[in-house]
């Protein structure tokens, strides 16, 4: 379960790092983003918007277990920023780093639950 789980997540942050780098040889961030802005309506398509949409309530969602896994306010915050600028990125790295902290032969449950306390 673990090598198979962190397989994927690596992949998803290899190539999510991989088409921001390319994407970024094409335009900068900023420019896409003082685009938006300044002519919303341009270059805008509805489809665009629902997807936003979509990906935020979806790095929300997975913060969800973010904040429910991490026991300090800090870490939840600090997660939350990461998942809200860097997407999929933090969460495939959040991913990773919670298998890293996996016993080997760890269940799937072992991966979702909260650690207890110590």
């Amino acid at each position: 379960m673990k090598p198979r789980i962190a397989a994927f997540a690596l992949a998803a942050l290899l190539g999510l790092v991989g088409v921001s780098i390319w994407a970024s040889g094409h335009q900068s961030i900023a420019v896409a983003i003082n685009d938006l802005i300044i002519n919303p309506a341009g270059g805008n398509n509805p489809w665009l918007v629902a997807t936003l949409f979509d990906a935020y309530f979806g790095f929300l969602w997975f913060w969800l277990w973010v904040a429910y896994k991490e026991r300090g306010w800090l870490a939840r915050g600090a997660w939350l920023l990461l998942i809200l600028l860097l997407g999929n990125m933090a969460m495939a790295a959040y991913m990773l780093i919670q298998l890293l902290r996996l016993p080997s032969g760890a269940t799937v449950e072992q991966l979702l639950l909260r650690r207890p306390s110590t």
